[in-house]
């Protein structure tokens, strides 16, 4: 199993800690890119400006899902840059266990593949990063030409996860004593999903029914929400927060990417995703995150 300490982390949960002990916020770059954060005003954190993202703050505003995404406090000017300010949801917790999972059966949005489809290139890059996870998964060809192109990379980067085969997949879990695991890419099975929340629980099963009444909660605002029906929601997470004390939390992060639909359009978010319907299968992934979680909390 992969741990790191949690500074150190380059990729996993986008949000910043408390610390209580010297009564001030002490934010840490968790995600993304380098400087993609910041420290706000006591019980805030900042995040780099995306009109994307920022646009759909503003629409959140009195729809369904309002309650479930971070508060939201406008645009502020630091060091010459522009960022959202938001509420940080780890402020109230003591010493907590977070875990991101990333949400939908794609984590690129059609035009994105489109685009790389345009001008294909092998890139080492990502042929690299293909051999991280499994040294058999280039072909002849591309182990020849010791690089892979983009579309490639981004269709098979969601097979190997459970993406692919529950419609959601865990990024990273940051435990108490600050060390992080996000040694995840081929975890995709059940089995595998379940164990990964006992032991993000401790075992405890206060914990576990709490999660799944929040998804429940959000499942329904959901369905209410207009603005679900009209976003192709990509890249998008649930972040799951609780600590020693059996509170728990979920909410809805990160929407820079997700794209509102033409006008009069809708998504329905459970049928499967073919080239051209835009679906994200969202709901399926929660359904499915929502069963795996409530077998665990009668077993």
């Amino acid at each position: 199993m992969q741990t790191r300490p949690w500074w150190k982390l380059k990729t996993i949960v986008h949000w910043p800690f408390v610390t209580s002990q010297r009564r001030r916020l002490s934010w840490v770059q968790l995600a993304g890119h380098k400087g993609s954060f910041k420290a706000g005003e006591e019980g805030t954190i900042l995040k780099k400006l995306s009109e994307n993202e920022k646009l759909c703050f503003e629409q959140f505003r009195g729809d369904a899902l309002q309650a479930f995404v971070p508060g939201y406090h406008g645009v502020v000017e630091r060091d010459g840059e522009s960022f959202l300010q938001l509420t940080d949801l780890l402020g109230n917790f003591d010493g907590p266990s977070v875990m991101d999972c990333k949400m939908g059966v794609r984590t690129y949005l059609e035009e994105e593949l489109v685009r790389a489809r345009e001008k294909p290139k092998m890139r080492k890059d990502l042929y690299d990063k293909m051999l991280e996870v499994d040294s058999q998964a280039p072909t002849p060809e591309e182990h020849r030409l010791h690089g892979v192109t983009k579309p490639r990379y981004m269709q098979w980067r969601e097979t190997v996860s459970s993406t692919h085969t529950l419609g959601f997949r865990i990024e990273g879990v940051k435990r108490p004593d600050g060390t992080c695991n996000t040694d995840f890419k081929k975890t995709r099975l059940n089995e595998e999903v379940i164990q990964v929340f006992t032991d993000f629980v401790a075992g405890d099963r206060n914990i576990i029914k709490t999660y799944c009444r929040k998804l429940e909660e959000i499942r329904k605002a959901l369905e209410a929400s207009d603005f679900f029906k009209k976003h192709e929601v990509i890249g998008s997470s649930l972040l799951f927060i609780h600590d020693h004390t059996e509170r728990a939390e979920i909410w809805l992060i990160d929407f820079g990417k997700t794209t509102a639909l033409p006008e009069g359009k809708t998504l329905n978010h459970l049928v499967a995703w073919q080239e051209g319907n835009r679906e994200d299968g969202y709901l399926w992934g929660l359904d499915n995150l929502l069963q795996l979680l409530s077998s665990l909390a009668k077993a």
